[in-house]
């Protein structure tokens, strides 16, 4: 347990040195990629509610991907955290702009007296976010197991998708019985769907 959670946090450190040395330039044309390829995807096209995330260190940037959700005509639905339970709230943010606030993560969440909860039943895609990933579905997260402890309780008709740039793709992350896979990921360069 404790040599796979190393190997995790050696990974996360590696991947995320990797992701902010490349120019801004480039990981801007990649998540531009990126962002057309989500649009372009069949199963988000077909979706009225997504779960969303406000990415940090390491994940695919969606600021542009988020505002662009609404042009689609999408429920966009973004979590609050809670660091005692490691538990999130789902809530339906209506405006990116008035909507959200710093939270106890240090990146911006919904605020909770302004959004209306949204009950896990009800998101028809999942973006999840991640670090690293395998092409079996494979995550490492930012290691405090929120996404974890979410995925089992989405509907299993519930698409879990995750974004990366392809230098987050490695050929096995380090897996433990609680970590939970994603179906599909989407790169810069193409689709993968779990084997």
């Amino acid at each position: 347990m404790e040599e796979i959670q190393v190997k995790k946090s050696q990974l996360r450190e590696e991947i995320t040195k990797k992701i902010t040395a490349l120019p801004a330039k480039e990981i801007a044309e990649k998540t531009s990629a990126i962002e057309t390829r989500l649009f372009d995807f069949a199963n988000f096209l077909e979706s009225a509610i997504a779960l969303m995330y406000v990415h940090n260190n390491g994940e695919v940037q969606t600021g542009n991907i988020l505002r662009r959700t609404y042009d689609y005509g999408k429920i966009v639905v973004l979590p609050a955290f809670n660091n005692e339970n490691f538990g999130m709230t789902l809530l339906k943010v209506d405006n990116l702009d008035k909507d959200l606030q710093e939270g106890p993560r240090g990146i911006l969440e919904p605020d909770e007296t302004r959004c209306k909860v949204v009950p896990i039943e009800r998101i028809d895609i999942a973006i999840i976010p991640a670090i690293a990933l395998d092409e079996k579905g494979g995550r490492v997260g930012s290691g405090e197991g929120y996404y974890d402890r979410l995925i089992p309780r989405l509907a299993i008709t519930t698409r879990k998708v995750a974004l990366a740039l392809e230098q987050q793709i490695v050929p096995q992350v380090p897996i433990e019985s609680h970590d939970k896979h994603v179906d599909i990921i989407i790169t810069e360069d193409r689709v993968i769907y779990k084997i």
